[in-house]
Order: structure tokens, then sequence, then C-alpha cells
């Protein structure tokens, strides 16, 4: 009955292990992620939003060309003449309509536009003052100049921005990348670690059942005390639990890595990972140099800085003292019939030159100027204090490998000397020459001894992920894997 039982258990772990399962690799993992993981499809949707933005503003920045039109417009007023002191009715029907090209100019952030306006207008009036009942064509043809001066080109400025915040994009979908690489390691590793330590509880759980069917043949031919299988069964027990323990510990391990995923938690899954370790060797200042060339954080502070510099370009105008020139040339036409309307055309001209002078602000300037210069200041500092903490991580991790490589190489010796002091103390076991609660103590420590191994072999991967996250650099493959930027 007791090995019916067994098999019924081990048979029930290992159907679910099995059954119907996805294997995973790394890779595998990563492409999944990429796709379907919300924060990079965020990360995504910024940076599109970011290039549309500015592949709209670059548009703005081309001739425009807009049509106005207005088929059908009827007035019908009453209206008083002060000259000759009569009210009179005035009754008009007109169509008209406007064809204007705009051009913004960037070098000076003037426009200039040329604007056509045609009108039919038939009019009746019944004033005495009126003549007859007119019926005409007016066209007006004008080239117009809108230049500001002693102030900012706005254009240039805007369209800068847009192109910083278009880069910064580029830089949070890759810095998202990488954390999405850090976040899904980490979590395929726990993953990977809970299966092994699935495996090592069913080892165990294995070990436990033979050891209890030893003890049970003994007892049954009187060669030990009865307390000897209570004992076995009490570990035997306690192995189980520990197995059902880990069963319970990577099925939530599996729904957090599907989650990250962007997986539907009803999918079963399993991971494969290959954990040997190949030492890698790092010159500790060839990673600080790398880090302090390759990280794209310093670049996100100095784009900082480049548009605090635009925040105190607009702070000092502000109240600012500026100008606007601006240049209105043209023809007018009028005549009953269309094609003789510039037959005797009209010149017209407008030219104007006017000033904003701002007198007194009771200090609203300077007051705006300092807290735009703190804020500048700022940055400046985030930027060497962002150079510090990337050079603190390298040193750190550059210590942690080479301390990993040990832990692995005494992990190593360690699980040796556990399997073999389990199979000597098993014989002994087996011969009657040790208790059960004595091999137990052995068995733990070789479960013990694997899990160590296992988890210093992942520590030493993960770090090694970090130091590529760190210096954008594959010292495993020594090849580089800073994003390839795009430059507007």
């Amino acid at each position: 009955m007791m090995r019916l039982l067994i098999l019924l258990i081990l048979s029930r772990g290992f159907i679910s292990l099995t059954d119907a399962q996805e294997i995973l690799s790394l890779k595998n993992a990563l492409e999944i992620a990429r796709m379907e993981s919300p924060e990079i499809q965020k990360a995504r949707l910024n940076l599109t939003q970011n290039r549309e933005l500015l592949i709209a503003r670059r548009a703005s920045l081309k001739s425009s060309f807009r049509l106005s039109l207005t088929p059908f417009q009827y007035h019908n007023n009453r209206q008083y003449n002060e000259t000759l002191s009569e009210w009179y009715n005035y009754e008009s029907m007109s169509s008209y309509g406007s064809f204007t090209v705009q051009q913004p100019i960037v070098l000076t952030d003037g426009t200039i536009s040329l604007t056509n306006r045609l009108t039919y207008q038939d009019s009746e009036s019944t004033s005495s003052f009126s003549g007859p009942p007119t019926s005409v064509f007016n066209n007006q043809l004008s080239l117009r100049l809108n230049q500001p001066i002693f102030t900012y080109n706005r254009t240039k400025l805007e369209l800068k921005e847009l192109e910083y915040n278009l880069e910064n994009a580029e830089i949070n979908y890759a810095l998202q990348d990488l954390s999405l690489e850090r976040s899904v390691s980490s979590a395929f590793y726990q993953v990977y670690e809970a299966q092994m330590a699935l495996n090592t509880s069913r080892e165990d759980f294995e070990n436990r059942s033979e050891s209890l069917n030893i003890v049970q043949n003994k007892v049954d031919a009187g060669l030990v005390a009865r307390e000897e299988l209570f004992q076995a069964e009490v570990d035997w027990m306690t192995s189980r639990s520990n197995y059902q323990d880990r069963e319970v510990e990577l099925a939530n391990l599996k729904d957090r890595f599907k989650q990250l995923l962007g997986l539907d938690l009803e999918q079963d899954l399993q991971v494969k990972a290959e954990v040997n370790v190949n030492p890698v060797q790092v010159d500790l200042n060839d990673a600080l140099d790398r880090a302090s060339g390759n990280r794209l954080e310093l670049r996100q502070r100095q784009i900082d800085i480049e548009t605090g510099r635009f925040d105190m370009i607009r702070t000092n105008a502000t109240n600012e003292f500026y100008g606007n020139i601006g240049v209105d040339v043209g023809l007018f036409g009028q005549d009953e019939e269309l094609v003789n309307v510039f037959d005797q055309p009209t010149g017209n001209q407008t030219i104007g030159f006017s000033l904003e002078i701002p007198l007194w602000d009771w200090g609203e300037k300077k007051a705006r100027k300092r807290a735009v210069e703190a804020a500048q200041h700022i940055r400046e500092i985030n930027l060497e204090d962002e150079r510090i903490r990337i050079a603190l991580s390298v040193r750190q991790l550059h210590r942690n490998l080479n301390n990993l490589l040990t832990q692995i190489e005494i992990a190593g010796k360690n699980l040796e000397n556990a399997e073999l002091t389990y199979a000597i103390n098993l014989e002994k076991y087996k011969n009657g020459d040790l208790t059960s609660m004595d091999l137990n103590l052995y068995q733990n420590q070789l479960t013990g001894k694997k899990t160590d191994l296992i988890r210093a072999r992942i520590s030493y991967k993960l770090e090694l992920l970090n130091l590529k996250i760190q210096t954008l650099y594959d010292y495993e493959a020594s090849v580089s894997v800073v994003p390839e930027m795009q430059y507007y």
C-alpha cells in the first residue's frame, strides 16, 4: 500500500510537469516579452507618438495651400444715412472665395503668404443718394510678409525640442528594452531554479521512500526497533510536504513569469536553461570606459541640460523688447465683367513697423531667471551624479563577478563531497551501521549543496547580464550592444 501511494504521488508530479507544456528558452522568452509585454508596448507607443509629432511639425514648415469659399451670402438691412437724415433699405447678394499660399521662413521665424480673393456682389439700395442696382466683380491679389525682430526664433526652438523629445523617446525605449531583458532573465532563472528545486525535492522524496522501504523490511524482519519506522515515516511525510511546497512555489513563479511575458495565465510552460558557467575575464578600466562612453542615461542628462537652455531663452523673453515688420503689397481690380477685372488695377501697399517696449515688471523677469538658473544647476549636478553612480555600479559588479566565480568553485567542491558522503552513509544505513536520523542529515546536506551550486551559477549569469546593461557591451560574446539611434 505504501509503495502504491509513493508511485501515485510521483506520477502526479511528473504529469504536472510534462503534460501539454510549452518549453521556453531564455531567447524565446525575451522575443515574446518584446512583443507582448505591456511596458515595452507603452514605450513603443510613446516612441511612435514623438516621431509623428516631429513629422507633423516638419510638414507644417512646408508651403500650405488653403481654399476658402462662400458660394452664397444674402443681406437685407435697414440703415440710417446721417448725411441725408433718412432711413433706407440695403439689399445685397454676394459670392466670394480666397486662395492662399503660405510659407513659414524657418531661418528668420517669419511668414510670407500670397492671397487672391475674388468677390461677386449684386446690391440695391432705396436711398435717394444711391444709384441704380450694381453687379460687380472685385479681385484683390496681395503678397504679405510678417517678420518678428529683436526676439528669439521660436520655430527653430520648437523644432529642436521635438527632435530632443524623439531622441529621448528612443532612449527610453532602449532602456525599457534593457530593463525588460533584466526582468525577464531574472524571472526566467527564478522559474528555472524552482524547477531544479522541485527536481531535487523529488530526488529527496525518492530517497526517503527508498529508506522507508528499507526500514519497513528491517522492522518486519525484526532487525530494528519499530521506533526507527516511526522516524522514517515522519521523514518521508516531511519530504513529501517539501515536495508539494516546491510544486506550489513553482506554479506561483510561473504565473508571475507569464504575466511579465504577457501570456495567458492558463497556458502551461517549462523553461529550459543552460547554466554552465564559462568564466569571463573583465578588465575594470575597460568596463568603466565603456560605461561612461555608452550609457544612454548620460545622454538623457545631457538632453535635460540642452532643454534647460531653451527654458532660459524663453525666460529671457519674459516682458521682452521686441518688434515686428509687416509688409503688404498687392493689386485691386473691379469691373462688371470678370475678364476685365484687371484692366485698370489699383496698387495697394502697406508697410508697418511696430515695437513692444516693457517699462517696469517689478522684478518678475529677474526672479524667473534665477529660478531657471537654479534648475539648470540641478541638471548639471544630476549629470555628474549619474556618472558617479554608473562608475560605482560597474566597480561593484566587477567585484561581485570575481567573488561569484570563487563561490561557484567552492559550491562545486561541496556538492562533490556531499554526494560522496551521502553515498557512503547510505551503504552504512543499508548495512545497519547508521540510523535514519543520521542519514536524514546527510540527505539534507546533499539537497542544500545542489541548490547552492545552482544559485551561484544563476547569480553569475545575472551579474554578467547586469554588467552588459551597465556597459552596453557583452563580455561573453565580446560584442557591443549599444542600441542604434536615429539622428534627426
